[in-house]
């Protein structure tokens, strides 16, 4: 029997192999959506551990605390409790657009205390929070351009799933004290499996349900990342209004009934280009008990936050760009937070990018990257 030398050139040869094995993985282990941890306690400071898939490695973490607080905050928990205290996925970076960025996007709350980014005193122009039987959502308009979104950015959805099953965020985290399983306790909260977090047009929802409901999945599917917030959570969020209320569960996202009919609606591919027309006019399910809020009564200590933290040039500048606002029937944006949208949809409504892992700016980073180890690799070898 022959023997076989392994020269240099072999050994060259086969560690670009190695890498190109290595680089084309996609999916992880355990989707993100199967990882569980109590709060605090068992939180992991990344979640996404995993160093060898296309899309890279987490950009932030997830142990956050007062010593990660500030505008330079890259936590990746986030919190939906009440009116006065949630968090929006947006962008680390100034002027960034959501689909270049879904990977990456990091927590933005309106309190401190949370080892997060504040959401500047200003950009919030209205809320809507509503508590139903099955999950907790807030609706409303926001100056996108204070939370680092670029202005005029149709932007996209945000959910625990993404195409690569990793997340947008990567190793987003979501947590609530709204559930009953809280017991009325502040301090308890438990983890959203399922949740959607449409932003773009100056407008944003955020739905968290509940994991000990029959229906999370379904409630807070996240199939449907094109045609936004008035059919993925319906409703009649006003611009200039801060109101919190109790609600019915709306219909899962696509199911509506036509001629006595339950039917479901599926997105079409991308490939066959922007979305024209939809089917149905989604149903804005009924609510009840409605109190209405200042803003400055709600926000207050980000306000304070603000004050001690953050100059008075940053602070004046921001007052400076929060004095727009938005319509209340806008239906502009994929993401936009009114529910007067129609069947015949304007093709502006479904403008947004897609939010699948590879089909955008983070998603084609990782890739070029790929392709430039892979053409060093080549390199080496000849």
């Amino acid at each position: 029997m022959s023997r076989i030398v392994r020269g240099p050139v072999a050994v060259v040869i086969g560690a670009a192999a190695a890498l190109v094995s290595a680089q084309q993985s996609t999916y992880p282990a355990t989707p993100l959506a199967s990882k569980h941890y109590a709060y605090p306690s068992e939180i992991p400071y990344k979640v996404d551990t995993d160093t060898n898939l296309i899309r890279g490695e987490q950009y932030g973490y997830n142990i956050c605390n007062s010593t990660t607080e500030g505008q330079d905050s890259l936590c990746q928990t986030s919190f939906l409790n009440h009116l006065d205290d949630f968090c929006l996925w947006a962008p680390p970076e100034a002027d960034s657009l959501i689909a270049d960025t879904e990977g990456e996007e990091v927590a933005w709350c309106t309190k401190p205390g949370k080892g997060t980014r504040i959401i500047p005193p200003g950009a919030l122009k209205g809320v809507q929070y509503m508590r139903t039987p099955d999950y907790v959502q807030v609706v409303g308009f926001v100056d996108q351009t204070l939370i680092n979104i670029q202005s005029g950015d149709y932007g996209g959805e945000l959910d625990p799933h993404g195409a690569d099953l990793r997340g947008n965020p990567m190793g987003g985290l979501v947590y609530s004290n709204a559930f009953n399983a809280s017991n009325g306790d502040n301090d308890t909260y438990t983890q959203a499996i399922e949740w959607h977090n449409f932003m773009g047009s100056d407008t944003f929802c955020f739905k968290v349900c509940d994991p000990e409901g029959s229906s999370a999945s379904e409630y807070c599917q996240h199939t449907l990342d094109r045609i936004g917030c008035a059919y993925n959570a319906p409703n009649n969020a006003q611009n200039g209004t801060f109101e919190a209320c109790l609600g019915d569960n709306q219909d899962p996202p696509g199911v509506y009934t036509s001629d006595g009919q339950v039917l479901t609606y599926s997105q079409p591919a991308e490939s066959l280009g922007e979305i024209t027309t939809i089917p149905y006019t989604p149903v804005v399910p009924a609510s009840s008990s409605c109190t209405s809020f200042a803003s400055a009564e709600l926000y207050a200590s980000a306000a304070s936050w603000y004050s001690e933290n953050v100059s008075s040039v940053a602070i004046s500048g921001s007052a400076a760009a929060s004095g727009t606002s938005g319509s209340a029937t806008r239906t502009s944006s994929s993401s936009g937070a009114s529910a007067s949208s129609t069947g015949e949809s304007s093709g502006s409504l479904i403008a947004a990018r897609s939010m699948l892992a590879g089909e955008n700016g983070a998603g084609a980073a990782a890739a070029i990257a790929f392709m430039g180890m892979f053409t060093a690799a080549a390199l080496i070898i000849a």
